[in-house]
C-alpha cells in the first residue's frame, strides 16, 4: 500500500496516553494503531453502505 499522505491531529494528553497504551497492548506503534482504527471505520462504513468506489472519491 502506497503511503503518501500525512495527517496531523490534535488531541488532549489523556486521550493520547490511552491510545499509546492500547497500541502497545495490541503490539502496534501509535501510527499503525491509528491506521488500524481508520481501516476499521472504513470497513464498517462499507459493510453498512456498500463499497466506496473510485467514482465516489472524485
Amino acid at each position: 500500500m502506497k503511503r503518501d499522505k500525512h495527517l496531523g491531529i490534535r488531541m488532549d494528553s489523556q486521550l493520547h496516553k490511552k491510545l499509546v497504551y492500547i497500541a502497545e497492548y495490541e503490539g502496534r506503534s501509535l501510527n499503525w494503531q491509528v491506521i488500524h482504527l481508520i481501516q476499521e471505520c472504513v470497513r464498517d462504513f462499507e459493510q453498512e453502505h456498500g463499497p466506496i468506489t473510485p467514482e465516489d472519491l472524485k
